[in-house]
């Protein structure tokens, strides 16, 4: 894998990890909780409490960082501080890292005299000049030990004393030997022993579990940093904010390094020495950083001729290999290969993948490409040859992902024909697996590969692979740069050039790409190519690939019949797609033809999705079959409404890595919240979708979004903010079709309702109605639904217009029912059956249970002529609406409301402090804060003048308060009411 320098977009920002100031490089990042420890050591020893740490962890996880900062602090609380360290290099030196913290003590004049150690200053005057000892045994240790034990007494009485000895990995016995003694000895003395050493088997590391196991020490082990962790330690590095970090910098250091903080540090060193460029890096620069890729080589070194060879042919295939691959290409058995592998997995260069011992990875991709870029030509050739021949012999055909090991193997030889054809064919067998965004990177790498001297055909289906990926995964990012593109698409009419129709799909693939990304003038411009470029008598696996295109292209044109041209497209790829049996354009085909009819004609469309369904999973087509499930499931919810089925297909779509699709679905589910009043959870989605559509670059599902954020305002009768998520929306209104007209009756027309503003909101509708005449909206604005009932209301609609709403599939989606059943029950009023009417609204009004701000408009609208015409309980659901409004603090709604109720004689509730107090049921009722004060005392059956005397009213008054209470929740007689309501009023 080839890593480069990303360019700083302008949008390119995220928020830091923490929220606060940005790190200043060289602080330590990620290690709190470890600090947290040593600190507490260190007061301890402050206070002559003595503790031994050891601090463990992989090569590059920082232990050596983390010891150097508990240096600092030691030292700025002016304790000792003392540092030895162990080496592999040269010749054994005894006790090398306890020599070497004496010899600091004494650079710095805090080296004891001899004889405050009595009789062993002696021995810390041999460990000085390393004059031999004539006991040199076990006994010997144990005297030096103690040496070291009384010495850090000495010093750390004052202030106490920290000593780190760091690659104890590498410490001779006598110093192990120590280190064993003063662990045992440690806790009464004022000083704290840091052990620092790798967590590969060997002395050091059995010396610190004895020590866990006995209790004689703590095991500090350094696991890798998190993300948020890495972008931080980024920052530092660049010394910027967090917020400045490229995300895609981040993404790439944490897929590179495995959160390693040395190989994170070293990345970010040399990429920053670089220019923003593209994807591919110049093959002249390194691709690893030369501190990791001497690294690297020394631990491979390591192990000898035979783990070299074992890890260089490793590297050909990637992060991830199988062994016995490598063991047959390198000729050698298990038994063979053993303690090399161990030897590896110990020096954390591969670490097993999976149980068994099949499958291996390196512990981050940064060292195989060291491994990869250390052999020379003639070396790389041959393990490539052997490898190549191992995969053929022992996977006959390539199954599964051995086609994409394959194809690297050839990449790696230099046979670029057969690698990109390899490639290409691996993306295909990962799509059929559902894993689309692994289908996009196989073919970016195809396309890399391709240069100018590629055979014509190879390149156009590269092309072809990689558009179509990207079409399904919004990756926007993969696809290759114009001029590319041009050098693809264009020719000079040479023998070499790609045939024309071909030329002609491959636009029509590009059409389909701004379409996406809401350019519907250049999809246009490509369309108009490929039309060209088809001829007279093209063929049908081009046709049908061009006739797609159109439909969407047609979606967004300004044109009265364009539903109907575009289902006559749609149609006639479904035809060609057919005969040359094309599954995946005919499930295409299929499921646009059901979107195309779901508005009018939903049997239709429902039989059109089934049918996509059906095609897709007989031919293994994983992609059609999760749109075919989504659409279906928008079906049935629209009619049951229960969303769960679309959120499962949603979930199932993002997991595949099908974007568009997935903030398709996205839309739907936030336009259902927004009806069923989740206004915040609605807010949530939109905005974290609508920031992924920004960053992928999808426009036409931006513009989607966008609308829904309006509509969301406009739910809630919030004019000014409506107005602004409009204005944000503006720009986005030629992305999608139908947006238009969705913005003035979904958003403008209902605001309007809620602002009592009738006339304002009839000509909103009006003008939505003109948009959709322009151009066919394919969803809901109000055609089929509040429209027909504001029409009847106002005797502008009658049965004719009734019957031609209701006869359209949009008009029977629950949403719409709650609609066009209540202007059939004004309808049923007017014509003098009321009992017909009122049955008509109780359907209409339990359709309309989900949906709680809808519900409380319709009855408003409706409570007037149902008075009028004798059906229902108008008063009722006057009441329930006002409620409503007033707690949502619509006052403009409310007030009608209430206005209404006097109109027709009914009480109607007075809105003062306290009225939450009341319970629902009551306010309903109309029964005031006061009237709740006596009907509490009534429900506890205390008298007319104990009442008077608690609340301080006269007796008359309580009287008038009862008599009201009694009139207007329908009781005979106070001992009834008192019996009813004592729960109520509890």
């Amino acid at each position: 894998m080839s890593i480069f320098w990303p360019a700083l977009p302008e949008d390119c920002t995220v928020a830091g990890p923490d929220g606060g100031p940005h790190p200043r490089r060289g602080e330590l990042i990620g290690r709190g909780p470890e600090m947290g420890q040593i600190m507490h050591a260190l007061a301890g020893a402050r206070a002559g409490h003595g503790t031994a740490l050891f601090v463990t962890g992989e090569p590059g996880v920082g232990k050596t960082r983390l010891a150097t900062e508990a240096l600092a602090v030691a030292a700025e609380t002016n304790m000792v501080t003392v540092r030895g360290r162990a080496s592999a290099v040269g010749s054994p030196v005894p006790y090398r890292p306890l020599v070497e913290a004496l010899l600091l003590l004494s650079r710095a004049g805090l080296l004891p005299d001899p004889d405050e150690l009595g009789r062993y200053g002696t021995v810390m005057g041999r460990l000085l000049t390393g004059a031999p000892d004539p006991g040199a045994d076990a006994a010997s240790h144990l005297v030096v030990a103690e040496t070291m034990l009384r010495l850090l007494t000495v010093v750390g009485e004052r202030q106490g004393c920290l000593l780190v000895l760091d690659d104890l990995h590498d410490a001779d016995a006598g110093t192990l030997a120590v280190v064993d003694y003063l662990l045992d000895n440690i806790e009464h003395q004022p000083a704290v022993l840091l052990l620092v050493t790798g967590c590969a088997p060997c002395a050091a590391t059995e010396l610190a579990s004895r020590a866990r196991r006995r209790d004689a020490g703590s095991v500090l082990d350094l696991d890798p940093l998190s993300r948020p962790d890495v972008h931080l330690l980024i920052a530092a590095e660049l010394r910027v904010p967090p917020a400045e970090v490229c995300p895609d910098l981040v993404h790439r250091a944490i897929d590179s390094t495995a959160g390693i903080p040395f190989v994170v540090k070293e990345l970010v060193h040399e990429l920053s020495g670089r220019p923003a460029g593209p994807a591919r890096h110049d093959p002249g620069t390194p691709a690893v950083p030369a501190t990791v890729a001497d690294n690297v080589r020394r631990q491979a070194e390591r192990l000898g001729p035979l783990g070299r060879e074992l890890l260089g042919t490793a590297a050909l295939f990637g992060r991830r290999f199988a062994l016995p691959v490598l063991e047959r290409a390198i000729g050698r058995d298990h038994a063979e290969l053993s303690a090399v592998l161990r030897a590896a997995v110990a020096s954390y260069l591969i670490t097993p993948d999976g149980p068994g011992t099949q499958w291996y990875t390196f512990r981050y991709p940064l060292a195989a490409e060291a491994l990869l870029d250390d052999l020379g030509p003639g070396e790389r050739t041959r393990y490539v040859r052997r490898a190549a021949r191992a995969l053929a012999e022992l996977h006959p055909g390539l199954p599964g992902t051995w086609c994409e090991h394959a194809a690297q193997l050839h990449e790696h030889a230099g046979d670029t024909p057969e690698a990109i054809r390899l490639y290409c064919e691996a993306a295909g067998r990962a799509t059929a697996e559902g894993a689309v965004d692994r289908a996009v990177e196989l073919l970016i790498r195809a396309h890399r590969l391709v240069e100018p001297d590629t055979a014509p055909e190879l390149r156009a289906t590269v092309l072809e692979c990689l558009l179509d990926a990207v079409a399904r995964s919004a990756r926007f990012d993969g696809l290759p740069a114009p001029a590319a593109l041009l050098t693809t698409l264009g020719g000079d009419g040479g023998e070499h050039d790609i045939p024309a129709q071909r030329r002609a799909g491959l636009h029509a693939r590009l059409s389909d790409l701004a379409t996406l990304t809401g350019r519907p003038a250049e999809a246009l411009w490509h369309l108009d190519i490929a039309r060209a470029l088809l001829g007279s008598h093209p063929a049908d696996r081009y046709a049908a690939l061009v006739d797609l295109s159109a439909v969407h292209v047609e979606l967004s044109r300004l044109a009265p019949d364009r539903l109907r041209t575009a289902t006559r497209y749609a149609l006639r790829a479904l035809h060609a797609a057919q005969r040359v049996d094309l599954p995946d354009l005919a499930c295409r085909a299929l499921l646009l033809l059901g979107q195309l009819a779901r508005e009018q004609d939903e049997p239709t469309a429902a039989a059109h999705f089934r049918r996509a369904r059906a095609i897709a999973l007989a031919r293994r087509l994983p992609v059609p079959r999760v749109a075919a499930d989504v659409h279906m499931a928008i079906v049935a919810a629209s009619h049951d409404g229960r969303p769960t089925r679309i959120e499962e297909a949603r979930q199932e779509a993002l997991g595949m890595g099908l974007l568009p699709l997935t903030h398709e679905t996205g839309f739907v589910l936030a336009l259902d919240r927004i009806q069923r009043g989740h206004y915040d959870e609605a807010r949530d989605r939109i905005r974290e979708a609508a920031a992924d559509a920004s960053r992928l670059g999808l426009g036409r599902h931006l513009a989607m979004l966008r609308l829904a954020d309006a509509v969301r305002y406009a739910h809630q009768g919030r004019r000014a903010e409506m107005r602004g998520a409009l204005e944000r929306l503006t720009p986005f209104l030629d992305a999608a079709p139908g947006v238009r007209a969705m913005s003035y009756g979904l958003a403008r027309a209902f605001c309007s309702l809620l602002e009592e503003r009738h006339e304002a909101a009839g000509q909103e509708f009006a003008q939505a109605l003109a948009y959709d005449a322009e151009n066919p909206a394919m969803g809901g604005f109000g055609k089929h639904g509040i429209i027909l009932l504001l029409g009847v209301l106002a005797g502008r609609m009658g049965r004719p217009h009734h019957a031609e709403v209701t006869r359209a599939s949009a008009g029977a989606t629950r949403w719409n029912h709650q609609f066009t059943g209540l202007a059939h029950a004004v309808l049923l009023g007017r014509e003098g059956r009321p009992d017909e009417a009122s049955a008509a609204a109780s359907k209409a009004l339990e359709a309309a249970e989900p949906f709680p701000m809808a519900r409380r408009l319709c009855l408003r609208l409706v409570a007037q002529s149902a008075y009028d015409d004798g059906w229902g309980t108008p008063v009722e659901w006057l009441r329930e609406a006002e409620e409503y409004f007033h707690d949502a603090g619509l006052q403009a709604v409310a007030g009608a409301g209430r206005a209404l109720l006097r109109g027709m004689g009914a009480s109607v509730r007075q809105r003062r402090t306290g009225t939450e107090q009341v319970p629902a049921d009551l306010r309903r009722c109309g029964i005031t804060v006061r009237e709740f004060e006596v009907a509490r005392l009534v429900a506890e059956r205390i008298s007319n003048k104990d009442i008077a005397g608690r609340l301080h009213i006269s007796l008359r008054t309580v009287e008038k308060h009862v008599a009201s209470l009694l009139h207007k929740t329908g009781h005979p007689n106070r001992t009834a009411f008192a019996t009813a309501a004592r729960d109520l009023v509890a």
